[in-house]
């Protein structure tokens, strides 16, 4: 069974950076473009950003020049690099894949950006 497993938030200033990452395991960072979604609280989990299998990129308009998605396949791990967070960036993070989401959804990782 596959299981994803988000890591990497936590509490950050304005203008912070966050690395998060997500491991997935069964092999299907191989054979998938991968996504990572948010949800912030009282609103629908969107894409924030995706990578195909051959590292074409799409994000999200208002992430876009901040957030960099990434993937590893031989560590079968999806990355995102978060750069000048802002306080509505703040949502549990969570990834599967993309266009459509094919997996059960992991726990996700919470990032809240507040002074």
């Amino acid at each position: 069974q596959v299981q994803l497993v988000e890591s990497g938030g936590g509490l950050v200033q304005p203008g912070g950076s966050l690395r998060l990452s997500c491991a997935a395991s069964g092999g299907i960072l191989s054979i998938n473009a991968m996504g990572w979604y948010r949800q912030a609280p009282g609103n629908q989990r969107t894409l924030v950003a995706g990578i195909t299998t051959g590292g074409t990129t799409n994000y999200l308009d208002s992430v876009k020049g901040r957030f960099t998605i990434s993937r590893d396949n031989a560590k079968n791990t999806v990355y995102l690099q978060m750069n000048s967070l802002k306080p509505e960036d703040t949502a549990v993070y969570y990834c599967n894949s993309f266009p459509a989401a094919y997996y059960y959804w992991g726990q996700g990782t919470r990032v809240t950006v507040s002074s």
